[in-house]
């Protein structure tokens, strides 16, 4: 066992659950105490319960057991401390007063946040404040700038890709078009993924806006060569052409009063102008539940096991990051308020376009 002068660690996770959360804290508590003697302390529902300083001792629950489960024993919420604070009306202590008091009453001498985008803002902004925070990548958006993959996605894919081969089984049948939802409000990631792997002829993205026209001309030339069923992997963030012309404020407006989401206006613009019988299939949380893939398993793993190495070398205010199949430190001041998202000379979204899948554009 190496020495340490970090004894004490509290371990949240935040925002929306993903495959491989708990892979990752079996792997750092196990490195963490077998490598450093390091005692990690569990908070609950994320950073609500650091400001509640709702914790447990995680030396308390089988470890063994977390590596292949879903969702996170450590359970989550969305609350962000630094978004308008107001004073908890029983201690009236603002939040990053409350945060301050868990620290103290826990010894901690550190704190690892597992978690997305916000996940990772709020940790940037705790250690502006003086804490030692380490972040860890955990999306199945796949779009924290700094960490070429997140844990969480590869599962994500592979749901998704199944459930459009599932559907394609559908459109066969009944020679329909059938536009299949995938998770992704700001970011296609996931769908760019999973509609390559499931063979889709149209795939929609937040980062193209789509002309309906062009997709019905893809359609209709794909009908008359023969093909008489067809697969439209829509993200949920997908916007037409004439809705990115919008201020971000009548855009925002425009969603809210929607009935139903975009797959199912795609899919009714995609029937009035093709006449091709057309159905919406939205896949949902499925991607994001269940059993982490192995690929999953293996990376969470490998991050949670290099965030103890993090701990012990007080590599501080940074993110345990995927860079060229090396893990390196990306800092948290890089991640912050920032969303990566695909380029137009993006690899993987080329390849689609040699493909001759159509992105709407």
């Amino acid at each position: 066992m190496k020495a340490s002068n970090i004894k004490t660690v509290g371990v949240l996770t935040s925002g929306g659950d993903a495959p491989g959360l708990n892979a990752a804290i079996r792997a750092l508590c196990i490195a963490g105490k077998a490598k450093y003697g390091i005692k990690f302390i569990g908070i609950h529902n994320g950073y609500r319960g650091l400001i509640d300083n709702d914790t447990f001792k995680m030396d308390s629950i089988d470890l063994d057991s977390l590596i292949s489960s879903g969702g996170t024993i450590l359970g989550t919420s969305r609350v962000k401390p630094f978004k308008n604070p107001v004073p908890d009306p029983k201690t009236g202590l603002l939040p990053i007063d409350a945060i301050k008091e868990t620290f103290k009453k826990n010894k901690f001498d550190a704190l690892v946040c597992l978690g997305g985008n916000g996940t990772n803002t709020t940790a940037y902004q705790l250690s502006q404040e003086g804490f030692n925070v380490i972040g860890m990548p955990k999306t199945i958006d796949n779009d924290i700038v700094g960490s070429d993959e997140t844990f969480g996605f590869h599962t994500a894919i592979d749901v998704a890709t199944q459930g459009i081969a599932a559907i394609r089984t559908t459109a066969k049948s009944h020679s329909r078009a059938m536009v299949v939802e995938i998770m992704g409000h700001k970011v296609g990631w996931l769908g760019l993924y999973s509609g390559i792997a499931g063979n889709a002829d149209v795939i929609l993205l937040p980062e193209i806006p789509y002309d309906i026209k062009k997709i019905a001309k893809h359609l209709k030339a794909k009908k008359e060569a023969g093909q008489n069923n067809f697969i439209i992997a829509c993200s949920e963030g997908a916007l037409s052409v004439e809705e990115s012309k919008l201020e971000k404020k009548e855009f925002k407006k425009a969603r809210e009063a929607a009935t139903q989401s975009v797959a199912f206006r795609v899919a009714k613009e995609i029937e009035e102008e093709t006449g091709v019988e057309t159905r919406t299939s939205v896949l949902g949380y499925l991607q994001r539940g269940g059993f982490p893939s192995p690929y999953d398993i293996l990376l969470a793993t490998r991050l949670g096991a290099a965030a103890a190495d993090f701990l012990a070398n007080k590599q501080f205010g940074n993110l345990v990051a995927i860079k060229n199949g090396q893990i390196v430190a990306t800092p948290l001041s890089v991640v912050a308020g920032q969303v990566k998202s695909i380029s137009e000379n993006d690899q993987m979204l080329q390849t689609g376009r040699d493909l001759g899948i159509c992105f709407g554009d």
